[in-house]
C-alpha cells in the first residue's frame, strides 16, 4: 500500500487529498480531492504514464472542502465511482457501517460511521497485510477533533473513544487538513489560517502537561507535516478529546460524565485563544 499526500490550497490553508495505490495491481483511489486544480495534474501524470489505474473517489464527508471537487474530477477521469456518505456530491455508493471493499487485490477498506462533524462522516480504515491506516476526515485531528457542526458531544465521544479508539494502536492516522481556517466551512474561498496541529497542542498543553503532549508540541514546532506521522495509540496519549474518562480531564472541566467532559472540552477549545 502506497499513500501519497497531495497538498491543496497551498499557502493559504493546507488540506490534503490522498492517493492510495495497491502496489501489486496499481489500482488506486483518490480520497477527498476537493481542489481539482492541484489534484488533477498529479493524477493525470500517473494515469497517463501507466503508473496507476484510478478506480474511485472516496469521500470522508460532504463539506465542499472534501467532496466539492468530485464533479470536476469525474469530468477529467471517466469511469470513476464515488464512494462516500449519502450527502456527498455525485455519490455512487454509500457502504453500510462496517462494510468492506477492496482496492486492487491487497488493500481492504472498511467504512466506519462517525457522525458528528457531519451526519454523513465516514472514517476509512485501510489494511494491507500488517500496514494499517485510517483516514479520519474532520472527525479526528492530530491532537484534536472536528467541530460538532451536525452532531452532539455524545456522537463525538462515540466516534473517538469507541469507534476509532477500538482500532489497533499501530494504525496510522491521516487527517484531512493541517492548517485551520474554519470559515472555509461556510464560504467557498480558502481563508488564511495557522498551523492546526500547533493550535491543537497549544490547547492541550493549557489543560494538561503530560510527556506525550510535550512531545507532540515539540514535533509540531519542528515539522511542517503531521499526517501519517502518528498512530491511534499515540492519539490516546496526547489527544485530550480521547481522554474524557481520565480524572485529569474531569478535574479541568469540572465534569464526571464522559459526554459532559467532551462537551466542555469542545467549548473550551472553541473559545481558546
Amino acid at each position: 500500500m502506497h499513500i501519497q499526500s497531495i497538498p491543496m490550497w497551498v499557502g493559504s490553508s493546507n488540506n490534503y487529498a490522498y492517493l492510495v495505490v495497491d502496489d501489486k495491481t496499481n489500482d488506486a483511489v483518490i480520497i477527498d480531492p476537493a481542489n481539482p486544480e492541484e489534484v488533477a495534474p498529479v493524477l493525470k501524470s500517473q494515469v497517463d504514464s501507466g503508473k496507476i489505474n484510478l478506480t474511485k473517489i472516496i469521500n470522508t464527508h460532504h463539506h465542499w472542502d472534501h467532496a466539492g471537487g468530485n464533479k470536476e474530477i469525474l469530468k477529467q477521469f471517466s469511469g470513476l465511482k464515488v464512494v462516500g456518505g449519502k450527502d456527498c456530491d455525485s455519490v455512487s455508493t454509500t457502504p453500510k457501517d462496517g462494510e468492506t471493499f477492496k482496492i486492487g487485490n491487497s488493500i481492504s477498506v472498511k467504512a466506519l460511521y462517525t457522525p458528528c462533524h457531519t451526519q454523513d462522516s465516514i472514517c476509512w480504515l485501510l489494511e494491507d497485510g500488517n500496514d494499517k491506516a485510517v483516514f479520519t476526515g474532520d472527525t479526528l485531528f492530530i491532537g484534536g477533533c472536528g467541530r460538532f457542526f451536525e452532531g452532539t458531544p455524545a456522537e463525538m465521544h462515540t466516534a473517538l473513544n469507541k469507534t476509532l479508539a477500538a482500532l489497533p494502536d499501530d494504525t496510522k492516522v491521516f487527517v484531512s487538513w493541517i492548517t485551520q481556517a474554519s470559515a472555509r466551512h461556510f464560504t467557498n474561498e480558502p481563508q488564511p489560517g495557522h498551523e492546526y496541529t500547533k493550535a491543537n497542542v497549544k490547547f492541550a498543553a493549557s489543560v494538561s502537561q503530560t510527556e506525550p503532549i510535550k512531545k507532540l508540541e515539540s514535533f509540531a514546532e519542528n515539522n511542517k507535516e503531521t499526517q501519517g506521522k502518528f498512530t491511534i495509540g499515540q492519539e490516546k496519549l496526547h489527544n485530550v478529546f480521547m481522554q474524557v474518562e481520565e480524572p485529569a480531564m474531569q478535574k479541568v472541566t469540572g465534569k464526571t460524565d464522559p459526554v459532559d467532559v467532551m462537551a466542555k472540552l469542545r467549548l473550551m477549545k472553541n473559545n481558546f485563544k
